[in-house]
């Protein structure tokens, strides 16, 4: 059973916050505050951007009504997000779903690694695009693009070379055969397996929207 599948109306107050954070508009999908919302309600990224169109066009006489009560009463519009929040449990999590299923699908991306906490399955992805991008001569920490990269994810670059050394290992065209017992081997399987046989350009895309998550 996954918790908060459903769009409640209560949610409209939440995404209009975000919506109204200077500069006021349209967020692009991964802005950091959409991501946590969606992780705070179990609602994909594409699903909340979809709904925060609809607040862009007014799309619906309860969304005006929404819009006149708090776009210009910003203080108020976080008194009534923060008395939402408290009624429904949010901030709980742990307590208020105890005992319930949830079936996590877009937020695993998001995540800290079971086997290690430094990195997130989203993280691993923004390191497997530059992977693609270099060579195994320049996976080294002294590359620009390897420093560029580790202060966007806000890591050292020698943990972006770790990250890349063990894609080495799962790219087939290299054919290593080294034994590591890395606890980022799997993980970084697993994102090889999501992208490695795809269009660079599906992973270069995305990627490129995750970047905002990080700034």
């Amino acid at each position: 059973m996954a918790k908060n599948s459903k769009w409640h109306d209560d949610y409209w107050l939440m995404l209009m916050q975000i919506y109204l954070k200077k500069p006021a508009g349209m967020k692009p999908l991964y802005y950091r505050d959409m991501v946590e919302l969606s992780l705070e309600l179990h609602i994909a990224p594409q699903a909340l951007q979809a709904r925060m169109q609809q607040i862009a066009r007014l799309d619906t006489p309860r969304i005006e009504r929404i819009w006149q009560t708090y776009s210009k009463a910003p203080q108020r519009l976080q008194r009534a997000v923060a008395l939402l929040r408290k009624m429904n449990g949010f901030g709980a999590a742990d307590e208020f779903y105890d005992g319930v299923e949830v079936q996590e699908t877009f937020e695993k991306d998001f995540r800290p690694l079971p086997g290690d906490d430094r990195f997130t399955p989203a993280q691993l992805i923004m390191v497997l695009d530059l992977y693609f991008r270099l060579t195994p001569a320049t996976m080294v920490a002294l590359t620009p693009e390897v420093q560029e990269l580790a202060r966007l994810l806000k890591h050292k670059a020698a943990e972006v070379v770790e990250v890349l050394d063990v894609f080495q290992l799962c790219d087939p065209y290299l054919n290593r055969t080294e034994v590591t017992f890395s606890p980022l081997l799997l993980p970084c399987q697993q994102v090889w397996q999501r992208f490695g046989n795809q269009d660079p350009a599906v992973l270069a895309d995305f990627a490129t929207q995750l970047k905002e998550y990080f700034r």
